[in-house]
């Protein structure tokens, strides 16, 4: 196909792409919150629990990342870290993992994070909120809650995943000829 010809066609996708989005922000718009409760979590300076990780916002992005094992996660919470001071600026935003809080603070701390950490290691958190897996292990993804009075509200989550689009990576080695390839997430390069 020639080059004009095809990036004709690929922006009609991008577009179609946007009109889904809509579509997805509208049903997003119309979910039912999902009352939650008030969990605690581990974090260097002791206890704290999920109303108190909002950061004075009405608004509160929860990730959930499978901990120091694994380069994916990794990944994505480097590019948040790029992307945190815009999120800071309009909801309170956080790292769990199920890694002891010592241990997340010693990772994020030689990957320069930002970002405050909590670890949901001995709750039901994860695994409540869809992001245990069947074999007693964690999954990736995210969780958005909104505060509502005393009631704490879960009003979207979603899974991670290579080529998601949490991770801007992956769009930009789809423009790369042959793609992602055979590349993986590592701690180092």
């Amino acid at each position: 196909m020639k080059y004009r010809d095809a990036s004709a066609k690929l922006i009609d996708f991008r577009r179609q792409i946007a009109a889904l989005r809509d579509q997805m922000r509208t049903v997003q718009e119309a979910r039912e919150p999902e009352p939650v409760e008030d969990y605690e979590f581990a974090t260097p300076t002791g206890t704290v629990r999920l109303s108190a990780l909002f950061a004075g916002k009405p608004d509160l992005i929860v990730i959930h990342n499978m901990g120091r094992s694994c380069p994916h996660c990794t990944l994505w919470a480097d590019g948040y870290n790029g992307l945190y001071p815009h999120l800071a600026d309009r909801a309170g935003f956080v790292v769990t993992s199920p890694d002891a809080p010592a241990v997340q603070r010693a990772f994020a701390q030689a990957r320069g994070w930002r970002f405050a950490m909590a670890s949901h290691a001995g709750t039901r958190f994860a695994t409540d909120m869809g992001y245990g897996s069947e074999s007693g292990g964690w999954l990736p993804g995210l969780s958005v809650f909104r505060r509502d009075g005393g009631r704490l509200l879960r009003v979207a989550d979603a899974g991670e995943a290579p080529g998601d689009d949490f991770c801007a990576l992956w769009h930009l080695f789809d423009l790369l000829p042959g793609g992602v390839g055979d590349w993986q997430a590592k701690f180092h390069y």
